[in-house]
This record gives C-alpha cells, structure tokens and sequence, in this order.
C-alpha cells in the first residue's frame, strides 16, 4: 500500500520503527496485537524488559511532532494493553521467561514529501 494513503503512511511508519527498534537489538515480539480493550503497534523484549511501543506517523509536523499525538490516556491504555497481551501469552501457552518489567515506548516516525524518514524514540514514556 503506497504510503500517501492514511492507511498506507501508517503501514510505512510502523515497518521504519520495527526495523529501527531491531536495528538497536531489541526483539520484536508481534505488531498490530488487538483484543477489546484496543491494539498494540509493536510488541519487543529489551533484554529482560517486555517493550510496548505505539507508532505514530506523520507526513509534516504542521500540527505537532509525531510523538506529541500521544497523550496520557494512550499511555495508560497501553500499560492495560501490556497486560492483556503477557495474559494472552499466558493463556495460550507461550513462555515469557526473563520478563522483568514492563516499558512504554513511543517511536514517531516523519515522513515528509522529499527526503528521508526521521525517527524520534521516547524510551519509557510516562503520563
């Protein structure tokens, strides 16, 4: 899907920052994961750490950094959303050994008309 579509510049960004968290060691675990409560964009481990990372893609920054369109309650979502998919694991089997925290993250990813993309990572984003 070429990515000067909604749908297709949000695919794009979340395959830049899947290679960019691999690219810097962390594991990615699954990407889109969704059950009721909502979606996660990317699941990863960093060492002992269970990453969960929201991906928000932008074409400018007219309206703000990418990493900006997160809020507080995006946040707490995806501490929720954590938990939900280690249960999901859990439920179906899966071993999470050496799972030692639990880290929110967000990777905004700019991609502007002529150039290429730029990524910003806020490790451990709180609310």
């Amino acid at each position: 899907m070429p990515w000067h579509t909604a749908r297709g510049l949000g695919d794009y960004g979340e395959r830049m920052a899947a290679r960019y968290l691999t690219e810097r060691g962390l594991d990615v675990l699954d990407r889109n994961w969704r059950c009721d409560l909502g979606e996660i964009d990317i699941v990863a481990r960093d060492r002992g750490c269970l990453v969960v990372c929201e991906v928000k893609t932008r074409r400018s920054t007219t309206f703000g950094r990418p990493i900006e369109a997160v809020d507080h309650r995006k946040l707490a979502r995806l501490r929720r959303l954590a938990a939900a998919w280690l249960a999901d694991r859990r439920a179906d089997g899966t071993p999470m050994t050496g799972v030692a925290a639990i880290r929110v993250d967000v990777v905004g990813v700019l991609r502007p008309q002529a150039g290429p993309c730029r990524i910003e990572h806020v490790v451990g984003a709180v609310s």
